[in-house]
């Protein structure tokens, strides 16, 4: 089963939802292999697996960035400039980083592909291939099955598949939802968060497109064309939640409208969701506050983590237990619906 965390909106949590999420799933299911894919330039989610801000975190990417051939989700791409449309000859271990040689307070059970910022500059070249005109080809398939490829040959080894998507629609964003069978979508209690719900539809599935112009080129016309399923909308996660967003609250009208407009895609599209009923596909997920601060700067999952006076980059910074462990139950609660 391959998971992909995606909002084409940024700000929402994503990456820190599908951080534990992944610590979590590998704790809860030790026999299992768990292979986490960043498929962001920014990279966050490599860093917070490899030790975080006060961990070497970003020094062990630079690390695995330096390697040869270049340990990361880049370096592969890299592999497949020059050989687009067909898969060379390649080892995909080459792409493959353990966190927890780096990390101890990673699972052992959990592989990486490290992000890579030289996504942005091979973003242009792979959607001039994508695009390119070739008889009997079609290109733009080709390319957005590149992590398929990848995939393939190792899919005996991993049983779950984590994908942290970068917030936009590039093309490297469609290549990471085309490999994925479910989505994890965080939101805000947010007006665009709203809009964001309801833009992710609009670009995955090709939910009301302003003209049939568009319908043409779209990622659900063009998977579903070459015979490719779509993922499904999985969960919808309602991030960062307080005590202040109450049903009376202006933030509250916002997480109803949120909710409504779900039950109508629900209602609608049913097929586009694995779930029936909002409740089993919708969870609320308080502010992780102070305590996702340290957790993330030190590259630990919630369940790890200590509580009292932590150092954070030289400061002591406070870590409440009640607080922790309301952070973990909210992970568990998120967790066991995948």
């Amino acid at each position: 089963m391959i998971y992909g965390f995606w909002n084409n909106k940024g700000g929402t949590g994503k990456t820190s939802l599908c951080f534990q999420s992944i610590c979590f799933y590998a704790n809860d299911h030790p026999d299992e292999r768990i292979l986490a894919i960043d498929v962001c330039p920014q990279a966050n989610l490599s860093e917070m697996l490899l030790g975080g801000l006060t961990n070497d975190g970003s020094t062990n990417l630079l690390q695995r960035q330096g390697e040869f051939p270049r340990a990361t989700i880049g370096g592969y791409f890299q592999e497949r400039l020059p050989s687009p449309y067909s898969p060379p000859t390649f080892d995909a271990n080459d792409f493959i980083t353990q966190p927890a040689s780096y990390n101890h307070a990673i699972p052992e059970n959990v592989d990486l592909i490290c992000g890579d910022p030289l996504l942005e500059l091979q973003s242009n070249a792979i959607s001039t291939l994508a695009n390119t005109q070739i008889p009997g080809t079609d290109a733009w398939v080709a390319v957005v099955d590149w992590l398929r490829d990848l995939l393939e040959p190792i899919d005996d080894t991993y049983s779950t598949v984590f994908i942290d998507a970068n917030p936009s629609f590039s093309i490297y964003t469609q290549i990471a939802l085309a490999a994925v069978d479910r989505m994890v979508l965080p939101v805000m209690a947010d007006d665009s968060s709203r809009r964001a719900v309801q833009n992710a539809f609009s670009l995955v599935y090709g939910l009301k497109l302003p003209s049939e112009i568009y319908a043409t080129y779209a990622f659900a016309t063009r998977l579903s064309k070459a015979d490719r399923s779509l993922p499904q909308a999985h969960i919808i996660a309602k991030n960062r939640l307080t005590q202040y967003m109450g049903p009376a609250s202006a933030y509250g009208a916002v997480l109803k409208s949120i909710d409504q407009d779900v039950e109508a895609l629900l209602k609608a599209h049913g097929d586009k969701f694995t779930f029936t009923d909002i409740a089993e596909g919708v969870v609320d997920i308080r502010d992780f506050q102070t305590t996702g601060v340290v957790a993330f700067a030190r590259g630990c999952p919630f369940y790890q983590l200590q509580s009292g006076r932590l150092d954070v980059m030289g400061q002591r910074i406070q870590v409440n237990e009640p607080y922790r462990v309301q952070c973990v139950e909210a992970m568990e609660e998120l967790v066991k619906k995948l």
